[in-house]
């Protein structure tokens, strides 16, 4: 049996043929097949972490099995010892096959969790009825936040302008914003330090207020600005906090969000990682699991259970969603880069592998 190895470079050109739309359908079939909560249907075992010199290795296997998606992975990322560590995180998932068992393809990792969660992240908007956006205005400059936006202007093309807030004005910043003005030259691209006072306090108060959307990835333990800062009807997206003691924003805007629609990855992850909702007591049960709230039909469209939301009349609210990551998300964006990088003739074969 031969082995398909895919280096970073192949993933990049696998998953950049792939449209905002099918990455949405990948993974409302995962967050359907989550909120089913069929055991025959998926299998997330605890991840195993084993402590190296400088870093510690997570091993975390998972399974999905459905009528629109079968696979098993194990992807294992090493994360860095040292906080002065900024080489990222290496990462790697092992795909099986479902015949033989035996490992079909190593997919370089890096950039993967940040695209399944900039889809998971897109299909939000969908439901909650954002249709043509005009400004978006994010908070960090990783690679969630790069993945995230451009997922979301190839997604949004009705965007002009885009803001990006981040505590320093360092060469990754300036990176991501030069690769935006580069792919989207209508969009009009502006960057703010919170660490330069001048630029720390009107400025980024005003990119904020006029955001349609605004995105969160950050490591953050304090509120990345004031609930007062985003206007009614905004979307916003939580990605960065997956720990209690961690928060983005405060406990006014979480019940801002319960006055339009507070929507969740994993109830149950959630529960026990979501620093926000934590904080701000927040009753799971008033909150709306994605996978609840999205169908694909049989022509492949994404429909919507959530009723049209008047969040501008409704106090005040706003719309959030607050994703911690799920297991079955690594499974679904490993699989499609495999399938679509066979399609494109992509990576390195090693034949008899397991002969």
């Amino acid at each position: 049996m031969s082995l398909l190895v895919l280096s970073a470079a192949d993933v990049e050109r696998a998953t950049a043929s792939m449209s905002p739309n099918e990455l949405q359908i990948l993974m409302a079939s995962v967050f359907r097949t989550l909120s089913r909560g069929d055991r025959w249907l998926s299998s997330t075992p605890h991840r195993t972490s084993i402590s190296m010199s400088q870093h510690t290795a997570l091993f975390m296997p998972a399974r999905i099995a459905t009528d629109a998606l079968t696979g098993t992975t194990v992807k294992v990322v090493s994360v860095p010892s040292s906080p002065g560590d900024t080489r990222g995180l290496p990462g790697s998932t092992l795909v099986l096959d479902e015949d033989t068992g035996a490992v079909k393809a190593i997919v370089n990792s890096r950039s993967l969790t940040a695209l399944r969660n900039a889809a998971g992240s897109l299909l939000s908007s969908r439901i909650v009825g954002i249709d043509e956006p005009t400004a978006i205005t994010t908070f960090g400059s990783g690679k969630q936040i790069e993945a995230h936006l451009h997922l979301f202007l190839r997604a949004y093309p009705s965007v002009s302008r885009c803001s990006i807030v981040n505590r320093s004005a360092n060469e990754r910043l300036t990176k991501l914003a030069d690769a935006l003005r580069t792919a989207f030259p209508h969009v009009t691209v502006e960057t703010f330090s919170t660490s330069a006072p001048a630029q720390a306090g009107e400025r980024v108060e005003a990119a904020v207020r006029s955001a349609d959307i605004v995105i969160c990835a950050t490591s953050s333990t304090a509120p990345l600005c004031p609930s007062s800062w985003v206007q009614p009807g905004a979307h916003v997206v939580l990605i960065g906090s997956y720990k209690p003691h961690m928060k983005e924003v405060d406990s006014e805007l979480v019940h801002r969000a319960l006055a339009g629609a507070l929507i969740v990855d994993s109830r149950d992850a959630c529960a026990q990682e979501a620093g926000e909702l934590l904080e701000a007591k927040v009753d799971m049960a008033a909150v709306h699991e994605i996978g609840e709230l999205v169908e694909v039909d049989g022509e492949g469209n994404l429909k919507t259970t959530l009723p049209k939301l008047q969040t501008k009349e409704q106090e005040g609210g706003v719309t959030m969603f607050k994703s911690v990551g799920v297991g079955l998300q690594d499974v679904a964006i490993a699989c499609a880069a495999v399938d679509k990088a066979r399609a494109m003739g992509l990576g390195t074969t090693v034949e008899g592998y397991d002969s």
